[in-house]
């Protein structure tokens, strides 16, 4: 296995590469490109892009989609010890979800000011009522991320 987006130097998954693969995945389908992917002990447990439009249902967000496919993977609706990697920092209802989820670890890409619900807005894992607060990482990749966003939406006002 060579270096790609994808892995890593020892070829092992790169989980925010992966995530970075279903973004543009989703932008080529004309959602929105966030990616989201779901590790747990270096194993892949799922990986999504948005696909709101596709799908028509407001709630198919990458991060939503990633958490369903890990819990049909191990079979539980927690994901206990899994760690979730996305391009942008996770809305309102995608944070709610991986708090109920019981996620371990948020990477994310790209900051969210207008949207996110993180480090911005709510800051929901911040709140007395969140039941469980996963360790965040934010701005991993983050100059890859805003840029693949501004050109998405530059193409689409164009």
């Amino acid at each position: 296995m060579g270096d790609s987006p994808e892995t890593t130097r020892r070829g092992r998954p790169d989980p925010l590469g992966l995530a970075f693969a279903a973004a543009r995945e989703a932008a080529a389908l004309g959602e929105v490109p966030v990616g989201a992917a779901i590790v747990r002990d270096g194993t892949v447990l799922a990986v999504a892009g948005n696909r709101p439009r596709a799908l028509r249902d407001p709630t198919a967000h990458a991060e939503i989609l990633a958490i369903r496919a890990a819990c049909r993977a191990i079979g539980d609706e927690r994901l206990i010890g899994c760690d979730l990697y996305v391009t942008l920092e996770p809305c309102g209802m995608c944070a709610a979800a991986i708090s109920l989820a019981r996620l371990r670890r948020l990477y994310f890409a790209a900051a969210d000011p207008k949207g996110g619900a993180v480090e911005h807005g709510p800051r929901f894992f911040a709140q007395p009522t969140c039941h469980h607060a996963p360790e965040v990482y934010g701005g991993l990749r983050e100059s890859e991320a805003a840029s693949l966003l501004r050109e998405f939406f530059r193409a689409r006002r164009d």
